[in-house]
């Protein structure tokens, strides 16, 4: 084999994740191979994230804007989905060129003699030989002295019902469709399915069912944020099935045909819609890596390869992302692949912590949260103590017009109550979690939150007197706004007053 064939690191997959992991690679001046065999930027950007969120952003406005209309008595506004489509055309056209465009210059300017981005599908020979096919149905084989797996996932189907990506869907179809649905049933209750509810029930044009097998939605989370989430959903019309196992779905007179069975009472029902959509995770994309050549094994959890720090069982494999088997999103993937880069190149000892991993729920109204939660302080034991914070004190929420939401964090039981979590549903909830995140992962109190001065009026007042209220020395006093400030101790599970 030639010398140009080898590298120092060859990435196969160009999602998020094996972006992250090639650029990460060129810091530390090593020879690279990114392999994709579709599409740079992966689902992260054609059906994932990028293309779910801009549609839940354009579904926000449309749903502020008929809001504030109806309120004042007046007709109500109306976006086609064709411009929906042509606004989620635009997005993903700008952020693939942008990947474009830096993996063009990227191979004609200083680091033409190190990165190589390669079309094709990845097969491992063995640990070191990755063998590439291309569509034109050539093929060749490189070799490097580090692989990095980063291949992505894609939506969980299930052998019973029939997905064709054009009536039953999964979210790889959703965006094929001609126009909104009149009616669409979303099997799985989880972030994703509880967003797709929430971007066509904030549209107004497509009544919405949600099958959950749970007595309530977002069954990984504390019951008061669910509760928020649920109440606003059937204000908007959806219609959640709880406690609700899923029969049979199948395809009827164009449409779709479905029938549940009530867990509580046994009665069953059937219903018709003309679109469904399933929400039920997600696999990764193992199968033609060739892993039982090279006795590559499955992880812990049996699923996912590569979840002991991002390594597998073979010392130079390393697998980041959804094929990793820890969180499945795309901020996740890409500090996994920089750590992998890490620990290949500066020797990095530290293991890859994920107790301060922030993330978004585009919910109505949107959820925010990093660290443990209450659930987990109770299932777990953990003695703690809990604040809570109604948005309607809040005066930037009260200028908004928008007091729905709450924030919640979580400390320890003790006098230096040092921060485990946060909870925060209501507007601007992604913008104030930030810097409690930052302070979990600084292992830090609340002192530094409540010495702060916050810009006036902000949703992060709300935080400051949060954690004023642990400290005894908020402006609003609990046992004045009994319903709106909380404060209180978690032992044994019990809550007391504190």
């Amino acid at each position: 084999m030639s010398k140009k064939d080898h590298f120092d690191l060859c990435v196969i997959g160009a999602g998020p994740a094996g972006y992250a992991a090639a650029m990460r690679a060129i810091d530390f001046g090593k020879k690279v191979a990114l392999i994709e065999k579709h599409k740079i930027g992966g689902a992260g950007i054609y059906n994932g994230a990028l293309t779910s969120k801009t549609m839940w952003e354009l579904s926000e406005k449309v749903a502020y804007i008929n809001d504030t209309l109806e309120a004042h008595k007046q007709q109500k506004y109306e976006v086609s989905w064709s411009e929906v489509i042509k606004t989620l055309t635009e997005a993903v056209f700008e952020k693939k060129l942008q990947y474009s465009v830096h993996l063009k210059l990227l191979q004609q300017e200083k680091h033409q003699n190190e990165f190589s981005y390669i079309k094709g599908k990845a097969s491992l020979l063995d640990q070191h030989t990755i063998q590439i096919h291309s569509k034109d149905n050539h093929s060749k084989e490189i070799s490097a002295d580090h692989i990095i797996i980063a291949t992505g996932s894609r939506p969980r189907k299930l052998d019973h019902i029939q997905v064709d990506e054009q009536v039953i869907m999964t979210s790889d179809g959703i965006h094929s469709m001609n126009d909104y649905p009149k009616s669409l049933v979303i099997l799985g209750a989880g972030v994703i399915g509880c967003e797709y509810a929430t971007i066509f029930s904030n549209f107004g044009k497509t009544k919405v069912y949600l099958i959950d097998r749970a007595d309530r939605i977002l069954p990984f989370e504390d019951d008061d944020l669910a509760e928020v989430v649920t109440k606003s959903l059937c204000e908007r019309g959806v219609t959640i099935h709880q406690c609700a196992n899923l029969v049979r779905m199948q395809q009827k007179d164009g449409g779709v045909e479905y029938e549940i069975e009530h867990n509580k009472t046994g009665k069953r029902e059937v219903i018709q819609v003309e679109k469904a959509l399933l929400s039920i995770g997600r696999v990764p994309n193992i199968e033609h890596l060739g892993m039982n050549r090279l006795g590559l094994k499955m992880g812990k959890r049996g699923r996912h390869i590569g979840d002991d720090d991002t390594q597998t069982n073979i010392e130079n494999i390393y697998a980041v992302g959804d094929v990793s088997g820890h969180i499945a999103l795309v901020n996740v993937g890409e500090v996994e692949a920089r750590h992998a880069v890490e620990k290949i190149y500066a020797e990095k000892t530290k293991r890859l912590s994920y107790d301060n991993v922030s993330t978004i729920m585009f919910l109505k109204p949107e959820v925010a949260s990093v660290g443990v939660n209450e659930k987990h302080c109770v299932e777990q034991n953990i003695n703690v103590r809990v604040v809570k914070l109604d948005y309607s004190v809040i005066t930037r929420a009260i200028a908004m017009r928008s007091t729905e939401g709450f924030f919640k964090i979580i400390v320890t039981d003790d006098d230096e109550m040092k921060i485990l979590g946060m909870r925060a549903i209501g507007a601007h909830a992604s913008s104030a979690i930030q810097g409690v995140a930052l302070l979990i992962k600084m292992n830090k109190g609340i002192e530094e939150l409540a010495e702060m001065v916050h810009p006036h009026p902000s949703i992060t007042e709300g935080i400051q007197e949060c954690v004023r209220m642990l400290l005894k020395t908020s402006m609003l006093k609990p046992e004045v706004f009994s319903d709106k400030l909380h404060c209180y101790r978690l032992i044994n599970g019990e809550k007391l007053s504190f």
